[in-house]
């Protein structure tokens, strides 16, 4: 039995009746839900969460470290409590912005191919877990242009118009980088700086092999306040995501 859940649900009230009804499932499932292991599909955890007043690692501890690569948990615990992210990306577009389908042709073309649906419910999950919170944190995205050509349109276009979803959040600003910029230092690798609630900066830094977490990250804001200024305005941003005029 998962007391945690079964104990959230005493406390506001609800029941497995209620859950099925508000998110649209049968009541034998929302039952399922306080056995120890049993957990609601990604499109549903958070609703749960939100409902029972719980983080979804609250109710679920276990629920995305059982799928992230082991290097890769510590970054994912600090990227779950982080109060700001500020990410740049050169190549592909950031893990918390992408929809099911863009993730799994990204992750089905590199080294995580044979686990690759389980690697698409785990950044399912991670979305859920920082975008969904009841306090969400301030997140600022820096995009090379480059990377919202990079797929086949069917894909593409979803990815982009969730993008401009995701945009109209007030926590939630997105930059591209236009192309015309030129040469720029973030070439040389996407990062991360995430803000902690305690006041402090730590930085992530992705590769080939495995990610690298660092507290140097004074040359990373340096490289930030650089292609942030050359980035262009939310709004011109989010026209550009509109017009799309690389696909018409």
């Amino acid at each position: 039995m998962n007391r945690t859940v079964q104990r959230a649900m005493v406390a506001v009230g609800e029941t497995a009746e209620s859950l099925a009804a508000q998110i649209g499932v049968d009541p034998k499932t929302a039952a399922r839900w306080v056995n120890q292991g049993r957990i609601p599909q990604t499109r549903h955890r958070a609703k749960v969460a939100e409902i029972l007043r719980k983080d979804i690692e609250e109710l679920w501890p276990d629920v995305l470290k059982k799928r992230e690569p082991t290097w890769f948990r510590p970054w994912a615990e600090i990227e779950r409590e982080a109060s700001g992210l500020r990410w740049f990306e050169s190549a592909v577009l950031p893990g918390l912005l992408q929809t099911p389908d863009y993730a799994r042709a990204i992750i089905a073309s590199g080294p995580l191919a044979a686990d690759a649906e389980d690697h698409v419910d785990s950044r399912l999950q991670r979305q859920a877990a920082v975008l969904d919170r009841p306090r969400p944190p301030l997140l600022v995205f820096v995009i090379d242009e480059a990377a919202l050509r990079r797929g086949t349109p069917d894909i593409l276009a979803p990815q982009l118009d969730h993008l401009v979803q995701l945009a109209q959040r007030p926590n939630l600003m997105i930059h591209v980088l236009p192309l015309r910029a030129g040469l720029h230092p973030g070439q040389a690798g996407p990062f991360i700086i995430a803000s902690t609630s305690d006041g402090e900066d730590v930085g992530y830094l992705d590769d080939q092999a495995a990610g690298r977490i660092t507290k140097d990250v004074a040359s990373l804001w340096a490289v930030w306040d650089t292609v942030r200024s050359v980035a262009l305005p939310r709004d011109q941003t989010i026209e550009l995501l509109r017009a799309r005029s690389w696909m018409n």
